[in-house]
C-alpha cells in the first residue's frame, strides 16, 4: 500500500511557475507508476500526466504538454510536477495518485487505487 501527500501549491500570477511535490510512504513505492490529476470547481477530474515506476516513461495531457514536467526520485520516495507558463485555466486542486501497472488507459483515474488529499493551485490573470 502507498500513502501520498502533496505539497507546493499556492497562488501565482499567470506566466509564473510552481513545483508540486508528492511524498510517498510505503516500502514498494518504486513499483508504482504515479499520475497527476487536477480538479477545478464544478468540473470533472482531469488527467495531467503520469510517470512509470522507473521514470523511463512519461505521458502528458495535451493541455499541459511543453509546460509541465514530471520527474521522480525513488531513493527519496518523491515525485515532482514542475509547472511553467501557468495560465488561469490551470487553477485547480492537484492530486498525485499511484497505480501498480503501466498499461492503457494511463489517464483513467479509476486505474489509480491510491490518491493524496490534494494541493490547491491558483493562477491569477
Amino acid at each position: 500500500q502507498v500513502q501520498l501527500v502533496e505539497s507546493g501549491g499556492g497562488l501565482v500570477q499567470a506566466g509564473g511557475s510552481l513545483r508540486l511535490s508528492c511524498a510517498a510512504s510505503g516500502r514498494t513505492f518504486s513499483n508504482y507508476a504515479i499520475g497527476w490529476f487536477r480538479q477545478a470547481p464544478g468540473k470533472e477530474r482531469e488527467f495531467v500526466g503520469a510517470i512509470d515506476s522507473t521514470g523511463g516513461k512519461i505521458y502528458y495531457a495535451d493541455s499541459v504538454k511543453g509546460r509541465f514536467t514530471i520527474s521522480r526520485d525513488n531513493a527519496k520516495n518523491m515525485v515532482y510536477l514542475q509547472m511553467n507558463s501557468l495560465k488561469p485555466e490551470d487553477t485547480a486542486v492537484y492530486y498525485c495518485a499511484a497505480r501498480p501497472s503501466w498499461v492503457a488507459p494511463i489517464g483513467a483515474p479509476v486505474e489509480y487505487p491510491y490518491r493524496g488529499q490534494g494541493t490547491q493551485v491558483t493562477v491569477s490573470s
